[in-house]
C-alpha cells in the first residue's frame, strides 16, 4: 500500500507532481524533502503536507518521487543505500530523470528495489500533463494506486522502456516549442496592431482549443488543418510561409535532437 509519499526534491517538476498527489491523498501523508530546505518548507505551507530530511523519506515512506536532474542522481541516492537497503517495510522509487535508465536507478539504489519510471511535463502543474510511465518489480496493486495519486496531474499512459526517451522528447520537451510558438503568434499580433496581452490571450487560447480538438475528434492534424484552409483564402498563404520556411522540418528535428541529448545524458 502506497500510504505514506515522499519527495526527494521540490524543484519546477518535483512541486508540479507534489501539487498532484496533494489532491489526490491526504497533504498529511505526504513528505518534503529539498536541499534547500526554505523551499521545501514554502511548498509544504502551500499544500499543507510536510518537510523533513532526504534520510526519513528513504526510511519511511511507501512511495518515494526522485524528483532531481539526471546529473544529481548518484549523488542523491548514494548516502541512502544504507537506508533503503535496511527498510524493513516493502516500498517504491519513482524516478523523473530524463535518460537514466530504471535498471541505472536501482544500481544507484543498491538494489533490485521497485521503481517507476515517469516522464511528466511542466503542464502537469495544472492538471493538464502528459505522463508515460514504465515500471520493474512494481505489483499491480501499486501500479493502480499510483495512477490514482497521480490522476490530477493529467493523462498517464503506460509504455515500454525503450521509447520513454522518445516520448518525453515530444511532451517533455514539446512544451518549450510551444510556448515559442504561442511567443511569436502573439508578436505577429502586436506586429498587426493588437495589445500584446489580447494577441497573447488569442493565441494561448487557439493552442488549447486546437489541441482539444485533435484530442477529442481523433482526426489526422492534416485533415483540420486542411478544413482550416479555404481555397484562396488568407490561412493558405499563411501555411503556404511556414512550409517555405520549414516550420515541420524545423520542428522533427528539435525533437531528434533532444532525443540524441536525452540518450547522451543517459550514458553518464
Amino acid at each position: 500500500m502506497l500510504n505514506t509519499i515522499g519527495f526527494l526534491g521540490c524543484g519546477n517538476m518535483g512541486g508540479a507532481i507534489a501539487r498532484a498527489v496533494c489532491k489526490a491523498a491526504d497533504p498529511q501523508n505526504v513528505w518534503l524533502a529539498n536541499r534547500t530546505a526554505a523551499k521545501a518548507e514554502a511548498l509544504a505551507a502551500e499544500l499543507g503536507c510536510n518537510t523533513t530530511i532526504n534520510d526519513e523519506v528513504a526510511g519511511r515512506c511507501d512511495l518515494i518521487f526522485l524528483a532531481v536532474k539526471p546529473q544529481m542522481m548518484e549523488e542523491l541516492l548514494a548516502p541512502l543505500r544504507f537506508t533503503l537497503a535496511e527498510r524493513p517495510s516493502r516500498f517504491v522509487l519513482c524516478s523523473m530523470a530524463a535518460g537514466l535508465s530504471i535498471a541505472r536507478i536501482q544500481e544507484m539504489a543498491g538494489g533490485d528495489c521497485p521503481v517507476i519510471r515517469i516522464m511528466p511535463n511542466t503542464p502537469a502543474s495544472v492538471g493538464a500533463g502528459m505522463i508515460q510511465y514504465c515500471t520493474s518489480n512494481v505489483t499491480a496493486e501499486e501500479e493502480a494506486e499510483f495512477l490514482k495519486l497521480m490522476a490530477p496531474a493529467g493523462r498517464l499512459d503506460a509504455v515500454p522502456e525503450g521509447l520513454i526517451d522518445a516520448a518525453s522528447c515530444v511532451s517533455g520537451c514539446g512544451p518549450a516549442w510551444v510556448y515559442q510558438f504561442i511567443e511569436a503568434l502573439a508578436d505577429g499580433g502586436v506586429a498587426c496592431g493588437l495589445p500584446r496581452a489580447k494577441a497573447q490571450e488569442y493565441a494561448a487560447q487557439m493552442v488549447l482549443g486546437s489541441a482539444k480538438l485533435v484530442l477529442e475528434s481523433g482526426q489526422h492534424p492534416g485533415a483540420l488543418k486542411d478544413a482550416v484552409c479555404s481555397p484562396g483564402g488568407s490561412t493558405i498563404q499563411g501555411v503556404r510561409v511556414l512550409e517555405k520556411k520549414g516550420l515541420r522540418g524545423a520542428v522533427m528535428d528539435a525533437v531528434i535532437a533532444s532525443y540524441n541529448k536525452t540518450k547522451e545524458m543517459g550514458k553518464g
